[in-house]
């Protein structure tokens, strides 16, 4: 038998050790997300707040992250940074009540060509945001969510108005409708509070649903839930909504007077439905005239 050289030896043991490598079964170690993940979990669009809320027996809908605003004189549109952010008046109404929080926009100054931001809206301007005349200029309802909103997705027709209808439900219908509403304030700022249909309550915040007692004297009263900016940072992550009580324009005088206007799609006759609510109470199907500016909170379907 030929005698294998040292060299070769070395050779054949490599290839050995090679050989067992490549046959060794190699530990797989599984990778376990922080979270399970729920395949019909729905996906939240861009400018939407996280919590679905029921607007019929088969819809639900997600709420834009704060009120819709225009800027005339680049012609953009955009939902507020904040829930809590409108832009009102800087001067008073002459009953004591004025505000708002968008630094150097006043709803007073609408017109074409202002420069600052606007927020109250006349009835179907989706296509014509500054008019602000009388009644009769007002024809066929034009949706504001068929404009591009440059923070909630910039592209036409991803938003819409509700209805009278889907304002009706939402309070009234849905599964415990009153338990999931009720005013108060977010760092002074009072408005109304909408819970999503499924809600778990953070543990480091409260909510009593309803309206603050009538009393004259101290009205508007916007007490019966107080939140610091924290505190509502935690609700809004766990779906809840909360609508300012931003008045409500007529021509170029602006109203701040405690209470919360906002459109519905749906007309009458002339006129226009709308919800209203102040400190104490809540009506989901008003009507008035077109003419007036009241808020828009837009939505988006599920």
């Amino acid at each position: 038998m030929k005698r294998l050289s040292k060299s070769m030896v070395v050779c054949f043991m490599a290839a050995v050790m090679i050989m067992t490598v490549g046959c060794q079964k190699e530990e797989i170690t599984p990778i376990i997300p922080d979270s399970p993940i729920i395949p019909d979990s729905p996906i939240i669009p861009d400018g939407a707040l996280p919590g679905l809320f029921s607007v019929s027996a088969t819809k639900q809908v997600f709420f834009s992250q704060g009120n819709l605003q225009y800027q005339a004189s680049t012609n953009t549109w955009r939902f507020a940074e904040h829930q809590y952010d409108y832009v009102g008046t800087q001067t008073s109404d002459g009953f004591g009540y004025y505000g708002g929080n968008v630094s150097g926009s006043d709803n007073r100054y609408i017109s074409s060509t202002y420069g600052g931001w606007i927020d109250l809206f006349g009835w179907g301007t989706g296509s014509n945001p500054t008019l602000s005349s009388v009644d009769g200029d007002y024809g066929a309802f034009v949706d504001w969510g068929c404009n591009p909103i440059s923070n909630g997705g910039n592209t036409n027709n991803l938003w819409r108005t509700l209805t009278k209808s889907e304002w009706d439900y939402l309070f009234n219908s849905r599964t415990d409708a009153s338990s999931k509403c009720g005013t108060g304030n977010i760092n002074g700022v009072g408005g109304l509070i909408i819970l999503p249909d499924s809600w778990t309550l953070p543990s480091e915040c409260s909510f009593a649903s309803g309206f603050a007692t009538i009393n004259p004297n101290t009205h508007p009263d916007w007490t019966h839930n107080s939140y610091t900016l924290a505190q509502w940072a935690q609700m809004e992550a766990a779906g809840a909504v909360f609508l300012p009580a931003a008045g409500y324009r007529n021509g170029t005088r602006v109203n701040n007077a405690g209470f919360g206007h906002y459109w519905s799609s749906t007309p009458l006759k002339d006129v226009a439905y709308y919800m209203i609510f102040s400190s104490y109470d809540l009506k989901a199907t008003k009507f008035y005239n077109r003419n007036y500016g009241f808020s828009v909170r837009l939505v988006r379907d599920k």
